[in-house]
């Protein structure tokens, strides 16, 4: 049996971050390893929907540290190493190929797998999810001959390949199951601007809108139409990866359940990124969180909490986005507002949107804005301080309110 101090189980932006993090902060050599069924290194995820699909970026341009990081700074990596059991108790992992691991403390960072599309003919070869760097090549290589293209989904991977596609001049498609682009997160006013947005680029947008079938490189709509394709993407969200966690007996609810450090139910067991259930302090809930930020953010600290500093995860939830020639970005949790200001025109390319609960800042979107507006946001919201709705609509500057 093989035995490190610290052990990341999976080999993503967790990962990454966490090594890099370990590594500033005094890590030893030869105290961490990363256990990953990968066969790449740590990778920037962002770029799967943008850059590296659009062909603008390589897979080394997208790595989180450099090959030899690794290696110069002594942290073992596993890859394509397939855990098969996590004995809790006695705090090892075991391979599929009936390889042993033993840790003093462990990180699970398995990640999430994209929620697979169920009609008939869904398994066609020119079906396709964005998940891993492997599934972004395979979308980019079909892309390159294909004409017609749907995307499936109304959230941000179906918004940022259905971009990227019509950018390289593919005739593109959108099904939204929804009334309009992205209903759980945008207010209808952002939602009427980016479809009126994409429809200006060519993309067809199909809302209130699903596939029945796949056949003969055509989708069955539900209202009996037929679209042809030459390349289907679904992004229909996605579910963590919970079965090692589970096998192990840790508790379970939407993700891993952790504290606010981190820590799952088992003692030197933790769990961070997509799969973790965490106490959101700011908003007083349980949260799991599937994007870049939360990924970064947990993986550096589980590595300042592996090498002695126990401290609890208060962090903002963030989230950006690029499409096309536009960038935008998210702050808070908007679930719950009672109140919505704007700011900038929302028929132009430059507005923001401000939710607010009972007076106090919740949540924010920014595109195009004035640098104080992206700078304040998270900690207006981290703040909780209370703020008139009148104030920030009317204000020059957001500076005068913080």
């Amino acid at each position: 049996m093989t035995s490190y101090r610290h052990i990341i189980l999976g080999g993503g932006m967790v990962a990454g971050y966490l090594a890099k993090e370990y590594v500033e902060n005094g890590g030893r050599p030869g105290d961490l390893a990363i256990v990953s069924a990968d066969d790449a290194l740590p990778y920037e995820r962002p770029p799967l929907s943008k850059g590296f699909l659009a062909g603008k970026d390589s897979e080394e341009a997208i790595l989180i540290s450099p090959p030899d990081f690794y290696s110069s700074n002594g942290i073992e990596v596993r890859q394509n190493t397939t855990v098969a059991s996590i004995d809790a108790r006695n705090k090892s992992l075991q391979t599929q190929s009936g390889e042993e691991f033993s840790f003093e403390r462990l990180v699970l960072s398995t990640g999430a797998r994209a929620r697979a599309l169920d009609v008939p003919g869904a398994t066609s070869e020119n079906v396709f999810y964005l998940r891993s760097l492997a599934d972004s090549g395979r979308i980019r290589e079909r892309a390159a001959s294909a004409k017609k293209a749907i995307v499936l989904g109304g959230g941000f991977i179906a918004m940022e390949v259905a971009a990227v596609l019509s950018g390289r001049g593919i005739e593109t498609t959108m099904i939204v199951r929804d009334d309009r682009i992205w209903k759980s997160f945008f207010t209808p006013q952002i939602s009427a601007f980016f479809q009126k947005y994409y429809a200006e680029r060519g993309v067809r947008v199909l809302t209130e809108t699903s596939i029945s079938s796949i056949a003969n490189h055509a989708a069955r709509l539900g209202n009996g139409d037929s679209l042809a394709f030459d390349l289907l993407v679904a992004g229909i969200g996605a579910q963590p990866v919970t079965d090692p966690a589970e096998c192990a007996g840790l508790a379970i609810a939407n993700g891993v359940v952790v504290n606010e450090f981190l820590e799952s139910d088992h003692p030197g067991i933790l769990a961070a990124g997509d799969i973790a259930n965490y106490p959101d302090t700011i908003f007083g809930k349980r949260r799991r969180v599937e994007h870049w930020d939360n990924a970064v953010a947990q993986g550096q600290h589980a590595a300042r909490g592996l090498l002695g500093r126990r401290e609890a995860f208060v962090h903002v939830p963030y989230f950006f986005s690029d499409v096309f020639d536009l960038s935008y970005e998210f702050w808070g949790d908007g679930s719950d507002a009672d109140r919505i200001v704007h700011r900038g025109d929302l028929q132009s390319n430059s507005f923001s949107v401000w939710w607010l609960s009972r007076g106090t800042l919740v949540a924010a979107f920014t595109m195009n804005r004035p640098d104080d507006e992206r700078e304040l946001a998270p900690e207006l919201i981290g703040s909780k301080r209370a703020i008139s709705p009148e104030r920030l609509r009317e204000t020059a500057s957001l500076r005068d309110l913080a």
